[in-house]
């Protein structure tokens, strides 16, 4: 089976983030970059499955700079079997760009599955995933917590508010990865090693038109400081009462 992720590479989510001086942009200076949570899930799913098959292809694909490289080859270095970067001066922040440049390479790639995050750390707008099922016209499950693939066809479940939904779908598939469903591994010396010599192709990004831009960003505001109201169970009345009369939880 040949699987293709496509991952992101984001800020680091411990990351303590200042806006750039034309406010429409964190401030890149400093910042950790790293492979997007989600994209690990995915990639670590990806590699068990051709673990468990015996055989296969898992290709890692990413939008972006060249910085995007160092992302690709931490995934490679996990055990991904070569990867491909669309090259792009900046990621578009609209979806929808960036699924037609991810549909036309997994158009010509002949791909069994393409696995998504979730969503990505710092757009959270998981459109990129369904967007690019929808433009190969090929079935989309999202937010799959358990994924199993056999006899060309595929079941996934998706946790709901209470419940949870199983579903199928027939191959090729697009699946957006949950977490939960693997504890994506650290790279060992050898994959380290063995990375650097795995291709890694770059070729243009067939970006569609971005029809959305980012006008402003702002941090939220500072939390208020903290008060002591008392100590003891004297305190439980003054306490219960601010949270009434001031706070207005209670």
């Amino acid at each position: 089976m040949k699987i293709a992720v496509c991952i992101k590479r984001t800020p680091d989510s411990e990351t303590r983030f200042r806006i750039n001086s034309a406010g429409s942009a964190i401030d890149e200076s400093g910042v950790k970059f790293d492979m997007d949570d989600f994209a690990s899930y995915a990639v670590e799913v990806a590699l068990q499955m051709k673990e468990k098959a015996g055989s296969g292809e898992v290709v890692v694909i990413a939008v972006g700079p060249d910085s995007v490289q160092e992302t690709l080859r931490k995934a490679m270095s996990m055990g991904a079997d070569r990867a491909v970067q669309l090259k792009a001066d900046a990621i578009p922040f609209d979806g929808l760009a960036v699924a037609k440049a991810l549909a036309a390479e997994l158009k010509s790639g002949g791909f069994d599955l393409a696995l998504f995050g979730k969503h990505a750390f710092d757009t959270s707008e998981a459109v990129v995933g369904t967007a690019t099922a929808e433009l190969l016209d090929i079935a989309c499950v999202t937010a799959a917590s358990k994924l199993e693939i056999a006899n060309g066809k595929g079941s996934a479940r998706r946790e709901l508010e209470g419940a949870a939904e199983m579903v199928e779908f027939s191959l090729p598939a697009v699946v957006t990865i949950d977490e939960g469903i693997a504890r994506p591994r650290y790279p060992s010396l050898k994959g380290i090693m063995a990375a650097k010599k795995k291709p890694l192709e770059s070729k243009p990004a067939q970006l569609g038109a971005s029809r959305v831009t980012v006008k402003g960003m702002a941090l939220p505001p500072d939390r208020p400081a903290g008060r002591i109201v008392g100590e003891g169970t004297a305190a439980v009345a003054e306490l219960v009462r601010l949270l009434q009369t001031e706070a207005k939880v209670l």
